[in-house]
């Protein structure tokens, strides 16, 4: 596809006062400064994975969502947005002050021309989005982040918000809800957002063996790498938070300490065991380098004190990039590890392990082979992706275990729901929808359930739930993220597969693809085989249509997602193609498909119109 709809997070960057400014003064002093503040914004952009689509003037805009989703896109332009912020503090205006700036962010839908460079002055995204960023980064406070409220309901959570007043914006018919964005309410967004407050279903078994696992690493003294795999939202995170507490529980003292793998910034390659080193030796980021190196010199072995100093000091940030070799960086991590394991049960988490970089990888895998006499587990999450960058990751090692989280039952995934609703009677069409729509996946079910009750689509009366009559349930935002994401991790030519069959509809046959996308079987075969491992679709035990593998959306939210992001005349175009396919399919029982055919057909219409 040449086009597509996307749902993205701009950001809006102007300069106060420039024009006045700039009116008495030499050009090259204007070119310079423009310089510097253009490579300082870009810079910052790119940072959180955002791409400048242009510069006008004196105003930057960059995008995020393009060319790829990310599901925390407004978390990510709202961090530029204060880094610019802070960073022009440090620049220098025509007038000798410091740099004077707003910014103005906003999330909406947009059209976006794959085919153009970001930047290269083409026109690359339609939609109001855009320009609705521009307006309110006007009555955005100066030096402040103004967001509208698409942008602040999905980071409220993440961010310390103070109240403006509601803007009149030019083309608004309505005054629009603005926000300022003050500050993070942690370092990650999901450090405040990831909540288990929910029950827990239908991962017994896989924490009887996460269990069983810790058991022996304490029992016999010996190192275990445990990975858990699985779709976002199965419930990885709340799997280690379940051996928390069994871990809280037990009588001996454990230490605990938690890293995170980053998907953007500098210097990220071993920032999870950063994150585990400060952890242990109480380094905080208000810390200078004095102090910082201080704590670490606390927990340090006390033999070879000074070779371990030399080799630590890089992962805290407090000396530049060690010349050691890579083996023997890895000897004296896992050393230290194996050293702070000698007090006692030790247990390190390092989440979002598909994030890693290589190097972190093997350092894990080291870790897990020459770690020895210490009661030390090493847990990892990770979703199916690390296996696909990495298909070698943990083969071979005798200490590794993967724990894979299916999707959840129709009966675990009704418990879920009960409770979730605080086991008051839930109605049939309430369960069937959740289920249709939750696929398995927990977080969907709570997402979705939360939706509905924060928009007053589900309401308790008396002792029962109910959906208000013909309620509009809108996607909820987090989910919509995730499955964008999801979808724009695929190859072009699975993504437009996924984009058929979205318009066929949640149950599809390989040969109406093979039909619509005019590519050949084989093809299609290997496509469908890449979109099942990845849980995407699942292939039916039985096909409807004789000589058809027929195949299904494990999720009906993928397709609606998948099929949201096409243009209408892409629509109107592969509708009318399904309806010729099934039309040629069922020649002698047309009139059994009629109705499918008229869906079909309508659906064409209202997309070309």
């Amino acid at each position: 596809m040449s086009e597509e709809r996307k749902v993205v997070t701009a950001l809006f960057c102007d300069l106060v006062g420039f024009t006045a400014l700039s009116e008495s003064a030499d050009p090259e002093d204007v070119d310079r400064m423009l310089t510097r503040y253009f490579a300082m914004a870009r810079s910052a952009i790119e940072a959180f994975g955002g791409v400048v689509e242009k510069f006008i003037g004196d105003a930057v805009v960059g995008v995020f969502g393009v060319p790829a989703a990310h599901e925390d896109d407004p978390e990510r332009a709202i961090r530029a947005g204060l880094r610019i912020a802070e960073e022009a503090e440090h620049l220098t205006s025509l007038d000798g002050g410091p740099l004077r700036l707003r910014v103005g962010i906003n999330t909406g839908e947009t059209l976006v021309r794959l085919w153009v460079v970001p930047g290269s002055g083409e026109r690359f995204l339609a939609g109001d989005a855009i320009n609705t960023a521009s307006r309110i980064q006007s009555v955005a406070p100066l030096m402040g982040v103004a967001v509208g409220q698409s942008t602040y309901d999905a980071t409220r959570a993440v961010f310390e918000y103070a109240d403006l007043p509601p803007a009149v914006l030019k083309g608004k018919t309505k005054p629009v809800p603005v926000f300022h964005a003050i500050a993070p309410r942690a370092r990650l967004g999901t450090d405040v957002t990831r909540v288990h407050d929910g029950p827990f279903v239908g991962r017994e078994i896989d924490l009887a063996l996460l269990k069983g696992v810790f058991d022996k690493t304490v029992a016999a003294s010996t190192v275990q790498l445990v990975t858990i795999v699985g779709e976002p939202g199965m419930g990885k995170s709340r799997l280690v938070a379940e051996l928390s507490r069994y871990v809280d529980s037990r009588p001996e003292l454990v230490t605990w300490r938690q890293g995170r793998c980053l998907a953007y910034g500098d210097g990220i390659t071993f920032w999870a065991l950063s994150e585990v080193v400060k952890a242990h030796a109480g380094i905080l980021d208000s810390d200078d380098s004095e102090q910082a190196s201080a704590k670490l010199e606390a927990v340090l072995p006390d033999t070879q004190r000074a070779w371990y100093r030399q080799r630590m000091l890089p992962l805290i940030g407090v000396a530049a990039a060690s010349t050691a070799e890579r083996e023997e960086l890895f000897a004296a991590w896992t050393g230290f590890l194996e050293h702070v394991a000698d007090d006692g049960p030790t247990v390190i988490v390092l989440e979002d392990l598909h994030w890693a970089d290589e190097p972190m990888l093997d350092f894990l895998e080291h870790l897990a082979d020459h770690a020895t006499g210490v009661p030390l587990l090493v847990v990892g999450t990770a979703r199916p992706e690390l296996f696909e960058r990495h298909s070698s990751y943990g083969s071979g090692l005798r200490t590794a275990t993967s724990i894979t989280l299916a999707p959840l039952s129709d009966d675990e995934t009704s418990r879920l729901i009960s409770g979730l609703l605080d086991a008051v009677a839930v109605p049939a069409e309430v369960q069937v929808d959740v289920l249709e729509r939750a696929g398995g996946n927990p977080l969907f079910a709570e997402e979705y359930l939360r939706l509905l009750r924060d928009r007053g689509l589900l309401v308790l009366a008396g002792t029962s739930w109910a959906l208000t009559p013909d309620a509009d349930v809108p996607l909820p935002s987090t989910v919509q993220a995730l499955l964008a994401a999801r979808i724009d991790t695929l190859t072009p030519d699975a993504k437009a597969l996924v984009a058929d069959a979205a318009v066929v509809g949640k149950v599809f046959w390989d040969g109406a693809l093979t039909a619509m996308s005019g590519t050949d079987a084989a093809t299609v075969t290997a496509a469908l085989r890449e979109l099942t491992r990845k849980q995407l679709v699942r292939p039916a035990r039985r096909s409807s249509i004789a000589d058809q593998h027929e195949y299904a959306f494990w999720h009906v939210l993928t397709r609606d997602v998948a099929y949201a992001q096409l243009p209408r005349t892409a629509r109107a175009t592969k509708h009318l193609a399904a309806a010729d396919w099934i039309e040629q399919t069922s020649l002698d029982r047309v009139e059994d498909v009629a109705d499918v055919l008229a869906y079909h057909a309508t659906s064409a219409l209202d997309a070309a119109i």
